[in-house]
């Protein structure tokens, strides 16, 4: 067992990934030379070399293009995208060829891929550079999105990603990067479409993924001090979505607070609440609280970005409410 930071168990994924197996090959902006805008690929170029970790030009929709080509002649591509801000520039080619090339072909050709992005709003990077859009590509089959909420959860994810025949969209947290773990020094795969009571508790639970599970996870210690148990479910996948967990769990408590970063409508929380309502609806004691976003462009200033953003504050209002 091994203590690393999420960006670590990433960077050692990868590199065993690559050595494991000769068809896997990296791909993306800055990955090389540069080593990645946040590292993850630190010495990686080094190790494998420019055949197996490729510098692309500033150019998504071509580069995602020739990884889905590759992916279709039994290479299994790794590309890297800045941020999912950037995968709108690639999205006919994620959408309507990557998802959708196994389905239209008749199973003759497999798209084994996986697109690493971050996704959400860290620091003061303004309206275009702190969307979460996981939900556009949940939204897609033929598709698999996963979001990893801690070291443990992203070494395995990502290598379940890698070795997975269908193209699979790995989203980050720039907030993440340098959160710690335990990490376990074997080979073990997390299962694709499998979420994880991360806290037991009897009152309410509390349904999140990526950065959101970590907030819950800090919020069920600071009311457990209260008297108020709070159990939290990471979702880890988002397409396929584990639904029984999340109705089992609700099962258990009885009311339901789901929090995301992205905006409040038509998105990951609304999911989740319909599921509940049309699963569970009479186990319920009060009706599914959503936290998530406001619904406006992300601002620059850093109280009003705040402002914004789903919070640890948020939450507790959220959860002391349905308790009344």
């Amino acid at each position: 067992m091994s203590i690393l930071t999420y960006r670590q168990a990433l960077n050692r994924t990868l590199g065993q990934e690559l050595a494991r197996d000769e068809q896997v090959v990296l791909m993306g902006e800055e990955i090389g030379l540069f080593q990645g805008s946040y590292r993850i690929t630190e010495g990686l170029l080094d190790q494998f070399g420019p055949r197996r970790v490729v510098d692309t030009p500033i150019a998504e929709e071509g580069f995602v293009g020739v990884a889905i080509g590759a992916a279709m002649l039994g290479m299994r591509p790794v590309v890297e995208i800045m941020t999912i801000n950037f995968m709108l520039v690639a999205i006919d080619q994620v959408v309507n060829h990557a998802s959708k090339i196994h389905y239209m072909f008749g199973g003759q050709a497999r798209v084994p891929m996986v697109i690493r992005t971050p996704s959400g709003g860290t620091g003061q990077l303004a309206a275009t550079h702190s969307q979460s859009f996981e939900n556009w590509f949940a939204y897609c089959p033929g598709l698999k999105v996963v979001a990893p909420a801690n070291p443990y959860d992203a070494r395995g994810l990502l290598r379940a990603a890698i070795r997975d025949d269908d193209p699979v969209i790995f989203i980050e947290s720039l907030a993440l990067y340098d959160t710690k773990g335990e990490v376990p020094d074997d080979d073990y795969v997390i299962p694709i479409g499998k979420a994880e009571v991360k806290r037991h508790g009897r009152d309410v639970t509390v349904i999140s993924y990526s950065r959101m599970t970590a907030v819950a996870l800090q919020v069920a210690q600071q009311l457990d001090a209260e008297g108020i148990s709070v159990e939290v479910v990471d979702l880890r996948s988002l397409r396929p979505l584990d639904r029984p967990t999340i109705i089992e769990s609700v099962k258990r408590t009885n009311h339901a607070v789901v929090i995301a970063e992205d905006w409040y409508s038509y998105g990951v929380t609304a999911e989740i609440a319909a599921t509940i309502q049309e699963e569970a609806f009479d186990y319920l004691d009060a009706p599914v609280k959503r936290v998530a976003g406001l619904e406006v462009p992300l601002p620059y200033a850093k109280d009003l970005s705040a402002a914004a953003k789903p919070s640890a504050h948020s939450l507790v209002h959220a959860i002391r409410s349905i308790l009344k």
